[in-house]
C-alpha cells in the first residue's frame, strides 16, 4: 500500500478535530515529500541533526509544519528556533528557558507541550505528574512560548488507557486544549480518551529503516 493510500485510510478513521502528525524519523526526505503531496502537512521528528537535514531538503514546501517529538538537549534548541512549529517534549524548566531565549531571538513563538512520564519509567523522558503545575507555570511566564497542551507515551507493557486518562486529567487541570498522545499501535484508544494530536509513523510509512550511525 502506498503512503497516500495509508494516509487516506487513517484520515477516514480519524475524527474531526484530531491532528495527524506523521512521524517521519529515519524516513528519507522523499517519503515526506510523497506524504506532503498526498495532503499531509504535520510531520514529527525525533533527532535534531536528522531533522535539520530534512528541513533544508524540504524548504520548498511552504505549508509543511514541523513538530519536534524527541528528547531535546538544550544545546540543540538553537537549530529549532523559528523553524519548528511545535515542541512536544518540554519536561524541565531549563529546556523551556532555552526555547524561550532562542525563539525570542528569531522573533518566533514555540507552541509547546509539557511531556509527562505517567509510568515513572527511569529510561523515559518526561516530568513526573506532580511536577506538571510548576513547569506549566514557568512556561507561561516565559516570552515566545505558548503552552498548548500535555504529551505522554504509556509504558509499552501497560494498558494505555489509564495513562491516557491521567494525561487528560492533567490537561484539564491546566486549562489547555491539546493532548498529544497515541501512536500507531494505540491511537484509537488515545482518541477515545480525548487525544487532539496523534503521532503515527509505521502505519503511514511502513516499517522504519534503521537510523544511520
Amino acid at each position: 500500500m502506498s503512503v497516500a493510500a495509508r494516509l487516506a485510510a487513517l484520515r477516514a478513521d480519524l475524527p474531526a478535530g484530531v491532528t495527524l502528525v506523521a512521524v517521519s524519523k529515519t524516513q528519507p526526505a522523499a517519503a515526506i515529500r510523497e506524504a506532503y503531496e498526498a495532503g499531509q502537512r504535520d510531520f514529527g521528528e525525533n533527532y535534531a541533526q536528522e531533522w535539520r537535514e530534512k528541513a533544508d531538503a524540504l524548504a520548498d514546501l511552504p505549508e509543511l509544519r514541523w513538530h519536534f517529538i524527541g528528547a531535546l538537549q538544550t544545546n540543540k534548541v538553537k537549530y529549532l528556533a523559528g523553524r519548528v512549529a511545535y515542541v512536544h517534549t518540554v519536561d524541565r524548566e531549563e529546556l523551556a528557558r532555552e526555547l524561550s531565549r532562542r525563539f525570542a531571538q528569531k522573533g518566533a513563538v514555540a507552541r509547546v507541550f509539557v511531556e509527562v512520564n505517567t509510568g515513572g519509567e527511569a529510561s523515559k523522558a518526561g516530568c513526573a505528574p506532580g511536577e506538571v503545575p510548576a513547569l506549566a507555570a514557568a512556561i507561561r511566564d516565559l516570552p515566545s512560548l505558548e503552552l498548548v497542551g500535555v504529551m505522554g507515551i504509556p509504558p509499552p507493557e501497560d494498558d494505555p488507557r489509564p495513562h491516557f486518562r491521567a494525561l487528560r486529567a492533567l490537561r484539564d487541570a491546566l486549562g489547555v486544549r491539546e493532548l498529544s498522545m497515541g501512536m500507531s499501535g494505540d491511537w484509537r484508544v488515545a482518541v477515545e480518551e480525548g487525544a487532539t494530536f496523534v503521532r503515527i509513523g509505521s502505519a503511514i510509512f511502513g516499517a522504519r529503516a534503521p537510523r544511520a550511525g
